[in-house]
């Protein structure tokens, strides 16, 4: 956790030095926010997790709750990289895997949203119904104290990735049984025209391998979480 901002208190972490999961609801986790989101200064808040735990769903709502004048989202999604590019480097089949992200642009944008030099950031986001990135189609404006981030691998080691975690002021894991999470990320590919076996095959190899990578990472977190409600 980075020092910049003192923060709600980090649950007493197990023996093994990792944090103790706690079960809260979207509105205890949305007051937890509530107290970063001071006035005159800027905090940045990471929720992260494996794919289907549900990140974008819960920073969505903190955000919401919140208000543009309090907080606003800026997703790691947005710096996915362009398909002709993961072609062209033979990665399109892993997009998602952490080296199909522009990780040095993900590092760059947090730090320029934590020194707030400047009086708009504009920061980029993923549509999904275009499977492409959107540059500059969120603006975070210097008065906004505080940026949530969503993502797969704010808390991971691996590379550049590893410069996520030092400016996020408080990060928070989520957990779900596997079999839900699996069950939800199915849905989803076959909402995005995918047929069933297609979407179990894509769930269980791509999207897996990712939920591995970014378990790696959940000793890291400052709130291991599982929802409740």
């Amino acid at each position: 956790m980075s020092v910049a901002s003192a923060g709600p208190a980090r649950p007493e972490p197990g023996a093994d030095g990792s944090p103790v999961p706690v079960r809260l609801s979207v509105a205890e986790l949305v007051e937890r926010a509530r107290r970063m989101a001071v006035p005159g200064q800027r905090a940045l808040l990471g929720v992260t997790g494996p794919p289907g735990a549900g990140k974008t769903t819960l920073a969505s709502a903190v955000v919401r709750a919140l208000g543009p004048d309090l907080a606003v989202l800026v997703p790691m999604d947005g710096f996915h990289l362009a398909d002709p590019t993961l072609v062209a480097w033979g990665r399109r089949e892993r997009k998602g895997a952490p080296d199909t992200f522009d990780v040095g642009g993900y590092v760059a944008l947090l730090r320029r949203l934590r020194d707030q030099h400047e009086d708009v950031v504009h920061a980029p986001e993923f549509d999904r119904a275009l499977e492409a990135s959107l540059g500059s189609a969120v603006p975070v404006a210097r008065e906004v104290p505080l940026v949530v981030t969503e993502g797969n691998y704010l808390l991971s080691t691996e590379g550049a990735w590893a410069e996520v975690a030092p400016l996020l002021d408080e990060s928070w894991y989520l957990q779900l049984p596997d079999d839900v999470r699996v069950g939800r990320l199915v849905r989803r590919r076959e909402g995005y025209g995918s047929d069933h076996d297609e979407a179990v095959a894509w769930a269980l190899g791509s999207d897996q391998a990712n939920a591995d990578v970014v378990a790696r990472g959940r000793s890291r977190a400052d709130l291991l979480v599982s929802l409740v409600g």
